[in-house]
């Protein structure tokens, strides 16, 4: 059974930084694509940040791109994403999600596997 696991979500004042991780239970996730999700109170769930597993190609929405950085550790099958310069309107339940490598990388259709979530709060 395939789970992913995120931590490091929490409190933080504006221009504060966060990272999150998401471990993986399988080795076979490795061949994804895994990306990030967020939805705030009384928001759909919106796409954040993706990583292609082979290769390391990203991608981002653009109201994070040059605040946020995702990456990978292949040998803890782990993916972050590194937040910085945060702002209010980044306050969401983030979710990692492991998804087919081909893309469409920014629709929620295209992962298979979700974590549970994990609050991250910005204070102004």
């Amino acid at each position: 059974q395939v789970q992913l696991v995120e931590s490091g979500g929490g409190l933080v004042q504006a221009g504060g930084s966060l990272r999150l991780s998401c471990a993986a239970s399988v080795r076979t996730l490795s061949t994804y694509a895994r990306g990030w999700f967020r939805q705030a109170p009384g928001k759909e769930r919106e796409f954040v940040a993706a990583i292609i597993w082979s290769g390391g190609m990203t991608y981002y929405t653009d109201s994070v791109k040059g605040r946020f950085t995702i990456s990978r550790d292949n040998a803890k099958n782990t993916v972050y994403l590194q937040m910085n310069s945060l702002e209010p309107e980044d306050t969401a339940v983030y979710y990692c999600a492991a998804g087919r490598p081909g893309g469409p990388y920014h629709s929620y259709s295209n992962y298979d596997y979700w974590g549970q979530g994990t609050q991250v709060t910005v204070a102004s």
